[in-house]
């Protein structure tokens, strides 16, 4: 881990979704063994390729003969069906986390895409915010810094003023690579790059809500 002197306080929080907000392990290897049975592909070595690809990337791999856009209808498919009837929830403490956070102070960055992110958190009863920036709102998502520089232009935000929430490798590159501060969660182990590091969100959340808070106790304090 690192640690930047003077970047403790922040006026906008950017939180990745799966893995971080919402436990969603448990589909996504239930979505991916269901999507091999219909190829005839054992479920185990797909799950471990698609953890460090991308979909079409996985395709190519495990699948080098099959149609990619009929492999990629077949899971959209797959996943959608998943978030109208998946057993799933957020983490402990990402409600609370939520609802604390001042309303136009924070947003989502997702490789998912927006549907699916307002059904799970309508169904774990977590609140949406304004800026969602989905798989969809962008050429070029994880590890690039796109996603997160589109989520602080949209929120009319410095990059050095946002500080972004993530569990996964991709997500944390993209997050330091926007130039912005990165703390992880929800891992045993910090992920490389990562300026501070949390078993759980839980354990992270009254440090980003001390974070938060007085960013904008001070921005109300000079306007």
């Amino acid at each position: 881990m690192t640690r930047e002197p003077g970047r403790d306080h922040f006026s906008y929080v950017l939180f990745d979704v799966d893995g971080t907000l919402i436990d969603a392990v448990r589909n996504q290897r239930q979505v991916w063994a269901d999507w091999a049975a219909r190829y005839g592909l054992d479920a185990d070595e797909v799950y471990r390729v698609a953890l460090r690809t991308r979909p079409m990337e996985t395709f190519a791999e495990v699948a080098p003969g099959r149609d990619a856009a009929e492999c990629l209808a077949l899971l959209h498919a797959l996943e959608d069906e998943d978030v109208r009837t998946g057993v799933y929830g957020a983490f402990d403490g990402a409600a609370e986390l939520l609802h604390s956070l001042p309303t136009g102070s924070w947003a989502l960055v997702t490789s998912n895409y927006e549907h699916r992110v307002r059904g799970r958190f309508q169904r774990t009863g977590l609140p949406l915010p304004e800026v969602i920036v989905d798989a969809a709102a962008v050429e070029q998502g994880k590890p690039s810094p796109v996603p997160y520089l589109q989520a602080a232009r949209l929120l009319g935000a410095e990059p050095e003023a946002c500080l972004v929430i993530e569990d996964a490798p991709s997500g944390v590159r993209s997050g330091l690579a926007a130039g912005m501060t990165v703390w992880g969660v929800n891992a045993e182990v910090a992920v490389e790059g990562v300026h501070r590091h949390f078993d759980s969100l839980h354990a992270a959340s009254a440090h980003i809500l001390a974070a938060a808070s007085v960013a904008h106790t001070l921005s109300r304090r000079t306007s």
